[in-house]
């Protein structure tokens, strides 16, 4: 099951110089404590072609220990490839909280959303992987914001037994979908909802928008329980493409990422970086990504 153009031989020693090359973000020392992130790749970010092997190979040997498989692939060759690649499942992102939102008006959406979040967390179960991402709703020209916030909240509650079952924790992720724009903001929705089988998936570059990722952190605290690695850029935003901020390279933005490290140092977070970043369409961009994690988290 090796990419075709790797032999086994030459796999393996570019997977073990990578694993070397992957642990030194964990063993970076900052303020003189140990950190402990490790890092790891949503799944869209590897943008290599290939099958699901090929495309983890390419990570594994860019260095990532992990990555963050969508919800409904094909179970057995995700499973396989993570067993023929040593990667970990950091996390799977549900594949329907876009199209068919937990906050949407109807009913039959809203029931298409839930079995989506549903196959994610018996996904996650069988990768190993200790939480879903979500993204818990839309607020629209159909949505309001309180229409959002009850629906979601309604919806997710409904989930929390199915996840307890599991074993697998919902992580609630911020991202440009006009809900949660404040710190305080994801904190009420946690609150709603109260159950220690739901947290947050923190997007450090989604907020870049709003305000600095820094002063998220301390906020959310203990309930942050995994991390988008993303980078975000003020000066590229324009008001028809606000979008063009994430067009930064890692490190070159505005992300202040010696002050976000040492907010998560003081929260005591450790566990997984996942990146969500561009570049990632080649095997040297997936190593240049990789690189550039590794000096971060040694920030």
């Amino acid at each position: 099951m090796i990419n075709p153009f790797l032999d086994r031989r030459s796999f393996l020693k570019l997977s073990s110089v990578a694993a070397t090359t992957a642990v030194i973000a964990p063993t970076a020392r900052a303020a003189g404590k140990q950190r402990s992130i490790q890092k790891a790749i949503m799944w869209s970010t590897i943008g290599v072609k290939g099958t699901v092997m090929e495309k983890m190979q390419a990570a594994k040997i860019a260095g990532f220990l992990g990555v963050e498989p969508m919800g409904g692939m094909d179970r057995e060759a995700v499973k396989l490839a993570l067993k023929e690649t040593g990667l970990q499942a950091a996390s799977v992102c549900c594949h329907t909280h876009w199209a068919k939102p937990l906050s949407a008006p109807d009913e039959p959406t809203r029931k298409f959303g839930y079995d989506g979040l549903v196959l994610s967390l018996q996904d996650a179960k069988e990768y190993g992987a200790t939480s879903v991402l979500l993204v818990p709703g839309v607020v629209n020209d159909k949505v309001t914001y309180d229409d959002c916030f009850q629906r979601c909240v309604a919806e997710i509650k409904k989930t929390v037994p199915v996840a307890k079952d599991l074993g697998v924790k919902i992580a609630l992720e911020n991202v440009w979908n006009n809900f949660v724009t404040k710190p305080q903001q994801a904190v009420d929705v946690l609150d709603a909802i109260n159950s220690e089988w739901v947290g947050w998936h923190f997007d450090i570059g989604n907020v870049g928008r709003y305000s600095p990722a820094q002063e998220w952190i301390p906020v959310l605290g203990k309930r942050i329980l995994k991390l988008h690695i993303k980078e975000f850029d003020t000066r590229k935003m324009t008001e028809k493409s606000p979008g063009a901020g994430f067009g930064a390279k890692f490190l070159e933005g505005d992300n202040n990422w010696p002050a976000i490290m040492a907010a998560l140092d003081k929260i005591g977070y450790s566990g997984w970086g996942i990146a969500e970043q561009g570049g990632g369409g080649t095997p040297e961009g997936l190593k240049d990504l990789s690189d550039r994690m590794t000096k971060i988290f040694a920030s």
